[in-house]
């Protein structure tokens, strides 16, 4: 199977996974990425099923109604059942690095309201230590700079993604040759610089659930 095609087939095990636990009051959060795309794909075949969704991203909601599917904004939503996203990079405790579409600040605040995240992914993502992936970490376009210093400090060779403007207007650090241990704790620091708006650790809110695309199938993993 091509990537593309282990990225749908892993959309599509999520879509069965929450097809029999929705209804038509039912708000269905959405992610960004090629992957979450052939999601929304899928799920417009059953927008009769459910309410409406929530997206993380500009890109996100335009697909999403170029289908015909409504997109509520979060701030009239309280009740989130399922959030389904990609990743750049998951572990098997099931921490992630998400970001590479610049949308984490927003993907990390509808997975925070979810009450189930629901990770789809193809096997080019499952690793044991994050961090091969350059890590995002989104910032006040006047902080660049410090908070580039202060992310050498760390250890991190940051580069400034040049021309991405995140859809909150800000801009995009990534952080290279920045393995992570102790996710949660890295997380945490790297916010509590200032300047920083978010930065794509997914560790204090990860993934509840994973479909991993494999040249096996898709895998429904357990985290460790």
């Amino acid at each position: 199977m091509t990537q593309d095609e282990l990225k749908k087939a892993t959309a599509l095990a999520a879509l069965e996974f929450i097809l029999p636990q929705i209804d038509k009051n039912t708000i269905i959060g959405i992610g960004t990425g090629s992957t979450a795309n052939y999601f929304i794909d899928a799920l417009a075949e059953h927008q009769d099923e459910f309410k409406a969704c929530v997206a993380s991203s500009t890109a996100s909601t335009e697909r999403l109604e170029k289908h015909g599917i409504e997109v509520l904004p979060l701030n009239t939503v309280s009740d989130i059942p399922f959030y389904i996203d990609g990743a750049d990079e998951i572990n098997p405790y099931f921490e992630m690095i998400k970001g590479g579409g610049a949308a984490l600040t927003q993907e990390k605040i509808v997975a925070a309201v979810a009450k189930s995240f629901i990770c789809i992914a193809d096997e080019s993502k499952w690793v044991d230590i994050l961090g091969n992936f350059p890590l995002p970490v989104e910032v006040i376009p006047m902080a660049r700079s410090y908070v580039a210093r202060e992310l050498l400090k760390m250890g991190a060779n940051p580069v400034y993604r040049d021309s991405v403007v995140t859809d909150n207007g800000n801009q995009i650090l990534d952080l290279h040759d920045f393995q992570i241990t102790g996710a949660r704790d890295v997380e945490q620091t790297i916010n509590q610089i200032t300047g920083v708006v978010c930065n794509g650790i997914f560790a204090n809110r990860k993934a509840d659930h994973l479909f991993l695309a494999t040249k096996d199938g898709v895998k429904k993993i357990e985290q460790r």
